[in-house]
């Protein structure tokens, strides 16, 4: 059974008032921490108002010095004398201020909520075991109590960005803004800067191996790995000698490179396919092959660096109809990465691009190339590569051996290139060619 009830009206005028608000916030304050009301509290520098409000409450001067010190046993003692709170102090603040919630029961309740808002979270890793480790590393990091700030917002985050992820990769690639309005409802909802692109972004770059960067390019790029695009006309890829529409025939008769956009490739694709195409790093490589071979170069696809949407698009469609990849990049960590990006899209041979092509390469540069700079990569189709590149910490670009690549690339070469020296197993494995 509950005591006499508290006096509101006497209390209000004894221990309500303005004046002496900061001794109810510290006995409040002591209550959540679960400390008893007894000893002293004092407050720094008071005003004459408070001063006056303290003696009034308890019919005595606190005390001198520059600080005022109140006692409160002395308060809760003129509580319960005068019939204002029969229960004493910690009655009387709760009338005031409402009921008092430990600080450990408040920490329970808002771990529980946190809890309870990576639930969708949890679901995707078991139900997506591609994302386990990423899911994993989010509810580590704080990023989603840095981006939300409350379980409730929290919640409402990662229900978004999980539906997003269960929809990645998209394919065919589909308009970022018109994927957002149908999954999310907004065309906006993963405009950059919101919490949600934050978050479904870092997931997409989970899924696909996008490597980390930033700026608005790399953004667009990261998207794009995953099938969502800013729009269907930037996103590009150079070619060379390959046929099957109008303008690729017409390109190829000329002996002239040619740029198909995304949305090209989406609507109009190659309707032939070469039994081998050569992948090359960059367009330097391409414009060789222009230059020196024109129309009787062999089909050749140039990625630009990490591939494009529209590079993938355009490879995942040849793959599809039976041809073969023969793929070549810089000899550097940067390219190791390349390389191991399109190598998770669709499956290649190295193509001049193993451990003995590079220390050839570094043996008859010389003196005239560039030491290595970088994070370490592996190379998943021949990691001897990757070992040797940590052996010599030398950069070998792809110009530096140009006549080798030129050599493969006429009608005349044989279509594999040389020393294609390892093959693909099951799942695009690399194994090793007997």
């Amino acid at each position: 059974m509950s005591g006499p009830p508290v006096d509101e009206a006497r209390l209000r005028r004894l221990l309500g008032g303005a004046d002496l608000a900061w001794l109810v916030e510290r006995v409040r304050r002591r209550l959540e921490r679960g400390q008893p009301l007894t000893g002293a509290v004092s407050l720094a520098a008071p005003s004459p108002a408070e001063r006056a409000a303290a003696e009034r409450l308890l019919g005595r001067t606190p005390g001198a010095g520059r600080a005022l010190t109140v006692r409160l046993d002395a308060v809760d003692a003129v509580l319960v004398r005068s019939g204002v709170s029969p229960e004493g102090l910690e009655a009387a603040v709760t009338a005031l201020t409402g009921r008092v919630v430990p600080l450990d029961e408040v920490r329970r309740s808002e771990e529980h909520a946190w809890e309870e808002a990576y639930t969708s979270l949890a679901l995707l890793a078991e139900d997506v075991p591609q994302h386990a480790a990423w899911a994993a590393r989010v509810r580590d990091d704080g990023l989603v109590r840095r981006l939300a700030r409350t379980p409730a917002a929290a919640r409402l985050i990662l229900e978004q960005t999980v539906r997003v992820l269960r929809e990645l990769p998209v394919e065919p690639a589909r308009s970022l803004s018109v994927f957002a309005a149908d999954v999310l409802g907004s065309a906006h909802a993963l405009d950059d800067g919101t919490p949600v692109a934050t978050l479904a972004l870092s997931g997409a770059r989970a899924l696909t191996g996008h490597p980390e960067g930033a700026g608005a390019a790399w953004r667009r790029a990261a998207w794009a790995s995953a099938g969502l695009l800013r729009d269907d006309v930037s996103s590009t890829v150079l070619t060379l000698g390959l046929r099957g529409t109008a303008a690729l025939d017409w390109m190829a008769d000329g002996g002239e490179p040619c740029v198909l956009t995304l949305r090209q490739l989406a609507r109009r694709p190659p309707r032939t396919a070469p039994p081998v195409v050569h992948i090359c790093e960059n367009p330097a490589v391409l414009s060789a092959v222009a230059d020196v071979h024109g129309p009787d170069a062999r089909p050749l696809v140039c990625v630009q660096g990490q591939p494009s949407a529209a590079a993938l698009t355009l490879l995942n469609h040849l793959h599809a109809t039976g041809t073969e990849f023969r793929y070549h990049g810089d000899f550097d960590w940067g390219g190791l990465r390349i390389a191991a990006v399109l190598m998770r899209h669709v499956p290649w041979r190295p193509w001049r691009y193993t451990a003995a092509d590079y220390r050839e390469a570094v043996a008859a540069s010389g003196a005239g190339s560039r030491p290595l700079s970088g994070t370490p990569a592996p190379s998943p189709w021949d990691p001897d590569l990757a070992l040797a590149l940590a052996e010599h910490g030398m950069r070998i670009e792809e110009e530096a051996v140009l006549d080798l690549l030129l050599a493969d690339l006429g009608q005349g070469a044989d279509a594999s290139g040389r020393d294609a020296r390892l093959t693909l197993g099951p799942r695009n494995s690399p194994q090793a060619a007997p």
